[in-house]
């Protein structure tokens, strides 16, 4: 169980490659407006390195869903930096899109329907069956949640003050630096929840069983 709940976290957040998706658009950003203050190359840059990422998985024939995430968040940046011509403004759409995704966390384990439940339902093959079926797993994705989401809202109280207060260089370097702990911590805890549940429900396995059973009585 142990290996299996490692193998599908992995796979459901984008392993190391996606962390390298995740951070090296705004590394380069800040990296080249750090030297010579150019919101324009900054941002092209930016989301050049993004465009190119997809490419590059499109031609392996990668999965590409963080990828293209990756390019959205980008692509929104340059926009809004660009309308308000604010340098910070490249980070404001990602961190609402984080407070937003903190809040979704959270507000999903108070109803009892945990985000990271919906996430990893598929790629554990068990789909929603841990709402009703499973109450340990259910109980595990819903404190994974609130780590996920108070995790991220301490984020957020750390990067909107600096947003305010902080110049472009600044925050920039917080952000990145912000990247990949919280996120690591976040997947570890859902680990520790998820290494404690009981098993997820394979529904996939099931209906084959079922639909297998079924040939068998009209065989018969």
């Amino acid at each position: 169980m142990k290996a299996v709940t490692e193998a599908a976290l992995f796979e459901a957040f984008g392993g190391v490659r996606g962390m390298v998706e995740t951070v090296l658009p705004g590394l380069l950003f800040v990296s080249i407006y750090t030297v010579n203050k150019d919101l324009h190359l900054s941002a092209i840059a930016a989301l050049g390195v993004a465009l190119l990422m997809v490419v590059v998985r499109l031609l392996r024939r990668d999965t590409v869903k963080h990828a293209f995430s990756g390019v959205f968040g980008v692509a929104f940046g340059v926009v809004f930096a660009m309308m308000t011509g604010n340098a910070k403004d490249f980070y404001l759409p990602g961190m609402l899109y984080t407070l937003g995704l903190a809040l979704a966390y959270i507000v999903t384990a108070i109803a009892g329907v945990p985000l990271i439940g919906l996430i990893l339902g598929p790629v554990f093959k068990e789909n929603l069956s841990w709402r009703t079926r499973n109450p340990g797993r259910k109980k595990a994705y819903t404190k994974a949640s609130w780590a996920w989401g108070l995790i991220l809202l301490t984020k957020c109280a750390i990067l909107f003050p600096l947003y305010w207060w902080a110049d472009t260089t600044q925050l920039g370097w917080v952000l990145v630096a912000l990247k990949i702990p919280p996120f690591l911590l976040a997947v570890y805890l859902t680990w520790v929840f998820l290494a404690k549940a009981p098993p997820p429900i394979d529904v996939f396995a099931e209906m084959e069983a079922e639909e297998e059973r079924r040939k068998a009585e009209k065989a018969s």
